[in-house]
């Protein structure tokens, strides 16, 4: 008998379609369902970390809870009134809202936090807050470098562990960079982003202003990573793989303003951990665990600036005006003095017309309601230190209505000290 290929092929399909029902019926239950044994097979899994490696896992374990968050207060004021001498007028009501936030890392165990400079600019009160902790902790601001873009925190019974610094001389183009901090506050405390070192040494040229207002222009050295830095980074660390801080996130290039006509991703810049140590040590050969006042109770903050009438108050002996805003940039923010009294607390502490009030015992004062307050606020006798800006052009115009800004040169900025007194039982 002649093999039949059709009886074959037929033979074939059928043992193919007995197997197919002998696998499914052996994987379903008598209904058809899935055992419990089988389930639990496929959903019951177990990841053994100790076998996940990475290099970035040790650094989050090691210094994620040593990066805070940083809140930057500042206090506006409403005014009514008018004048500055003579007693016609006085601040309204202070309100203080938060300005802005950022990041910061602890950088010794005594409560020593680093941070941007920008982060806490015209702060009048910055506190730090700590991820898991719904509490803010009031800190103060003991040094900062505004060129370099620079601020050191304390923080008094800060219980948080120090980073260790690196050396970022030692960086190379091409190792890891980990930048860790609090991107659009603390919904996103801590947040880890990686990348790796771009470049080393680029200069960058700002035009920027100093604390008082003041136009200039600085060029610093700084990293270039790749790693994300988002808003609220700034103050925040970057680290290499050892868990050494190498440097503070401050800045990322973005398409829009200048570079609006350009597409820019992941182009970041980090101070070097290096620019800060000088700064750093200055401040840690300075400290005195003795002389740090006692961290404030809970629920306790420093107060905003009393509404309350000058009558009877000491007074400067000036009259002033507030710069204007079209001269802010050539000229710094505060109080231009227009007149000084002979023989007033102003004047024997050699405060000169022209001279713009940009301090006040050591707050910045950008309006003259704000220096108003300030002064109004001691009692005779009392001392106070004032910081001025001075250029022979504006002495030459302090009566004018009108400021020639074409005849203001470089100035400088001068520190005067001023010993208040009542004159004629008058204000300010």
């Amino acid at each position: 008998m002649k093999n039949n290929p059709i009886s074959k092929s037929l033979l074939a399909v059928l043992l193919v379609t007995v197997l197919l029902s002998c696998t499914l019926l052996s994987a379903f239950a008598d209904d058809g369902k899935l055992s419990d044994a089988e389930i639990s097979a496929i959903v019951n899994t177990e990841t053994d970390a100790s076998q996940v490696t990475s290099p970035f896992i040790s650094v989050a374990n090691n210094v994620r809870n040593s990066v805070v968050g940083v809140n930057n207060y500042t206090v506006t004021y409403s005014s009514y009134g008018y004048g500055f001498g003579y007693g016609y007028g006085y601040p309204g009501s202070a309100r203080e809202s938060l300005s802005g936030t950022g990041s910061g890392v602890v950088i010794s165990n005594f409560g020593h936090i680093l941070t941007n400079y920008h982060v806490v600019e015209d702060a009048s009160r910055v506190t730090i807050t700590i991820a898991n902790d719904e509490s803010e902790h009031e800190a103060q601001v003991v040094a900062y470098d505004s060129d370099l873009d620079i601020a050191i925190l304390h923080v008094a019974g800060l219980e948080l562990p120090a980073v260790p610094l690196g050396d970022s001389d030692q960086l190379q183009v091409g190792e890891w960079a980990i930048v860790i901090g609090n991107p659009l506050g603390e919904d996103f405390a801590r947040t880890m982003t990686v990348g790796i070192v771009s470049a080393l040494d680029r200069e960058v040229t700002d035009t920027t202003y100093d604390r008082y207002g003041r136009r200039t222009s600085i060029t610093n050295t700084m990293i270039q990573v790749d790693a994300a830095i988002n808003s609220g980074n700034s103050g925040g660390g970057m680290f290499n793989v050892l868990g050494q801080l190498q440097g503070i996130p401050s800045r990322k290039y973005s398409s829009s303003g200048y570079f609006s006509s350009t597409t820019i991703d992941n182009i970041g810049m980090c101070i070097p951990i290096n620019v800060a140590k000088p700064l750093i040590e200055q401040v840690l050969r300075s400290y005195d665990a003795n002389d740090v006042p006692a961290a404030p109770a809970e629920g306790e903050t420093e107060s905003a600036a009393a509404n309350s009438p000058l009558l009877g108050k000491p007074r400067l002996g000036v009259t002033v005006s507030s710069v204007t805003s079209q001269a802010v940039g050539v000229l710094p923010q505060g109080a231009l003095v227009r007149e000084v009294e002979e023989g007033s607390p102003a004047a024997e502490s050699g405060l000169q017309p022209g001279d713009i009030i940009v301090e006040v015992d050591g707050e910045v004062t950008s309006t003259s309601d704000a220096v108003i307050s300030k002064v109004q606020g001691h009692n005779e006798g009392d001392e106070i230190k004032l910081k001025v800006f001075r250029d022979e052009g504006l002495a030459k115009q302090a009566d004018e209505n009108v400021i020639d800004l074409t005849q203001v040169g470089e100035g400088e900025y001068v520190e005067l000290t001023v010993i208040l007194r009542v004159i004629d039982n008058r204000s300010m």
